[in-house]
């Protein structure tokens, strides 16, 4: 009898409980009914494209090569008797390289120097001998065959002392040669031959390469174009006749694999006289400074060719560019603060800025900061800008 009236009171417990949540819930949807306030339109920076005189620029990747490339070998033989450089260093024309031993040589002058004095002599007693005959021909006290054998005897001294001048000089040569100098300014690699070692000389195939010298100031940079390019290159220049000569003065630039800037300025100087017949292709060469010796050869870089004369063009920051698959685009807004695309197609680099070929007119607003909160038909808050001052807040930001 007791157990009634308590499951009746817990059946009326849940119930209320149950009652209580479902109004709980009704108060919860009610509230997540109310409309929300919509969030305030994205900040961006605007700026309008700068309008420049820019040249086209072809790029083609090449190699560096010297001047000047010099095999040190040596013209006499004998012992190496003392190296006068350090490996790798940068030697001036004219400074001492390699000593060989001098005294064979300085022996062998001596020699020389004696046998002509000795030809001398025999040149000075012929000629007073032809002089003391020469009164006495003519009142038949010699004989003519007499006077024809002094003239004779004067005539082989004559020739014995060239032979030994001539002796004499190549014994000098063969002296001097034992200093081996730098024939170009350049720096030099490492020395192949150490001292005490036979060094073979002379003129043949066979010699002792010794070390290489590679001029670095003024330095070469050579690359291959095809035949349209070298076509406009002419047409640039004026004649086939000034590319040929000196490249037509062609102003080039060019950068190293480890640089995002063309910093290195020089001038196309050559122009090969035929085009490979294989490749198709021109071999071209420029000529640039290089004080500091950053530039190596062999060293692999880019070039930048100017294609034709300076025309203008718009550019913007990379930071303004955007990329929908293999289209580049911009957002431009309007003049009701609307963010609209436009599709553009892109040039080379210049100053830090990229040239925008077509797709663009020089009143768009384009954004330049914010690209990534805005979308194409959003309406944003612009605030403007300069595309050079854009520019130079991205570089600040990197550094």
């Amino acid at each position: 009898m007791l157990l009634l009236p308590l499951s009746r009171a817990r059946l009326l417990r849940v119930t209320v409980l149950s009652c209580l949540g479902i109004v709980l819930a009704a108060c919860d949807r009610g509230q997540s009914q109310t409309p929300q306030a919509a969030p305030p339109p994205p900040q961006v920076t605007v700026a309008r494209p700068v309008a420049k005189s820019v040249v086209s620029q072809d790029e083609y990747v090449g190699r560096f090569v010297a001047v000047d490339s010099i095999e040190v070998r040596a013209r006499v033989s004998g012992y190496l008797a003392a190296v006068h450089f350090k490996d790798g260093q940068t030697v001036k024309q004219g400074d001492l390289l390699f000593t060989i031993d001098r005294r064979p040589f300085q022996a062998t002058l001596d020699q020389a120097r004696g046998a002509l004095a000795q030809a001398k002599a025999n040149l000075a007693y012929a000629t007073s001998d032809l002089e003391r005959a020469q009164p006495l021909v003519g009142s038949s006290v010699i004989s003519r065959q007499t006077f024809d054998q002094r003239v004779q005897a004067k005539k082989v001294a004559e020739a014995n002392v060239a032979a030994q001048e001539a002796a004499v000089r190549q014994a000098e040569l063969d002296l001097e040669f034992t200093e081996l100098r730098a024939p170009v300014s350049g720096r030099i690699g490492d020395r192949r031959v150490s001292p005490g070692n036979l060094v073979t000389g002379g003129t043949t195939g066979n010699t002792t390469l010794l070390a290489t010298i590679q001029s670095t100031d003024p330095i070469r940079f050579e690359f291959t174009m095809d035949e349209a390019s070298y076509l406009r290159y002419m047409r640039l220049a004026g004649t086939a006749l000034d590319i040929a000569n000196d490249g037509g003065r062609v102003p080039v630039k060019v950068k190293l694999l480890d640089e995002s800037t063309f910093a290195h300025e020089g001038r196309l100087d050559f122009v090969d006289n035929a085009i490979d017949r294989s490749s198709g292709t021109i071999r071209g060469r420029a000529e640039l400074r290089n004080p500091d010796g950053t530039l190596t050869p062999g060293m692999f870089g880019r070039v930048q060719v100017a294609s034709g004369p300076p025309s203008e063009a718009l550019l913007l920051p990379d930071a303004a560019i955007g990329t929908e698959q293999v289209n580049k685009f911009v957002l431009v807004v309007d003049d009701q603060n609307v963010a609209r695309a436009k599709y553009v197609t892109l040039g080379a680099l210049v100053d830090g800025m990229r040239v925008v070929a077509s797709g663009l007119s020089p009143d768009d607003r384009v954004v330049v900061n914010g690209l990534m909160r805005a979308r194409p038909g959003m309406k944003v808050n612009p605030q403007s800008t300069t595309a050079e001052a854009a520019v130079g807040g991205a570089r600040s930001a990197t550094n």
